[in-house]
C-alpha cells in the first residue's frame, strides 16, 4: 500500500476513477460529492464544473454502481459512499473481472504447455519480470534453482518459492547473504543454499532461474541500483524453454556444473 501523500488528490482520484471505467463527468461528480457531506445537482455542478444538465446522468451512472445514495427530496440530495466503501466496490469489480479474464484465457490456452519454445523471449520492467518468475515457480514440478540479488528477493518471491516447496518442489537458492538465508530457512525449511557463481555486487546481474532443468530465465538491472521500480527499463530479462532451446542448454550446463560441485564438497 502506498502511504505517501498525494500532491493533487482531486486530479489523482478523478484519473483513477476513469481508469476503473467511470465517465469523466461521473468521476468528477463523485470526487466533488466526496468533499461534500451531501449536495444538490447545483452544488455538484459548482464544485466539479460539470454542467448541471450532465450531473443527473453522472449521478445515474454512479447510483447504478452503488457509489452514490439519493435522498428523495426537493431538490434531490446526493451523497457519495465513503472512500473505504468505494475502494471495496472497485476491488470487488476488479477481482471479478480478473477472474472472468483468467477463466476465458485458460479456455484458450494450449492443452499441453510443455512444448518446445523456439528462440529466446524478452520481458522488460521490474514487475513484469517478477510476474514471469512467479509464473515459472507455479509451473515447477520437481526443482527450482534460483540466484538473485537481495533487492529482488521480495516477500512475494519468497511466498512463491514457499508455495512451490509446499507442493514438494526442491528449492535451491544461490547468491543470498547469511542474514537472508536465515529468513528463508524460516519460510522454506527445506531450501538448499549454494555459493553464487560470481560476486553479484560487481555486476549488473539481476536473476538466474532454472525450472525443472528445462525452463530458464536470466535478467539484468539495466539502469543500476538507483532505477525506480516503476521504470519499465529498470530490469530486463530473457527466457527460453525446451531441451534444445539455446538459452536453456547454456544455463542448464552452468547450473548443473555448479550444483554438482556443491554436492561433491
Amino acid at each position: 500500500m502506498n502511504d505517501e501523500p498525494i500532491e493533487d488528490p482531486q486530479s489523482a482520484a478523478v484519473e483513477q476513477l476513469e481508469q476503473f471505467g467511470l465517465s469523466a463527468y461521473a468521476a468528477r461528480t463523485f470526487v466533488a460529492l466526496s468533499a461534500l457531506e451531501s449536495g444538490t445537482a447545483k452544488d455538484v455542478s459548482r464544485a466539479s464544473e460539470v454542467p448541471r444538465t450532465r450531473v443527473y446522468d453522472a449521478i445515474d451512472e454512479l447510483h447504478e454502481r452503488g457509489l452514490v445514495d439519493v435522498l428523495q427530496s426537493s431538490p434531490k440530495q446526493f451523497r457519495a459512499t465513503s472512500a473505504e466503501t468505494a475502494s471495496r466496490t472497485f476491488e470487488h469489480e476488479l477481482r471479478h473481472r480478473a477472474g472472468v479474464l483468467r477463466a476465458a484465457l485458460s479456455e484458450l490456452e494450449p492443452v499441453d504447455h510443455r512444448t518446445e519454445q523456439r528462440g529466446v523471449w524478452t520481458v522488460d520492467g521490474r514487475q513484469p519480470v517478477t510476474e514471469r518468475v512467479l509464473e515459472f515457480f507455479a509451473s515447477a514440478d520437481e526443482e527450482i534453482v534460483y540466484m538473485t540479488v537481495e533487492d529482488l528477493l521480495t516477500d512475494e518471491v519468497i511466498d512463491g518459492l514457499s508455495e512451490a516447496a509446499g507442493r514438494g518442489v526442491s528449492v535451491k537458492l544461490g547468491g543470498v547473504s547469511p542474514a537472508v538465508q536465515e529468513r528463508i530457512r524460516d519460510d522454506i525449511p527445506g531450501a538448499t543454499m549454494f555459493e553464487s557463481l560470481w560476486v553479484w555486487s560487481d555486476t549488473s546481474a539481476g536473476r538466474l532461474l532454472m525450472i525443472d532443468r528445462r525452463k530458464t530465465l536470466v535478467s539484468a538491472l539495466v539502469n543500476g541500483a538507483d532505477a525506480s521500480r516503476s521504470d519499465p527499463r529498470s530490469e530486463t530479462a530473457i527466457w527460453g524453454e525446451g531441451e534444445a532451446n539455446s538459452l536453456s542448454v547454456v544455463l542448464k550446463a552452468m547450473f548443473t556444473y555448479r550444483l554438482e560441485r556443491e554436492d561433491a564438497i
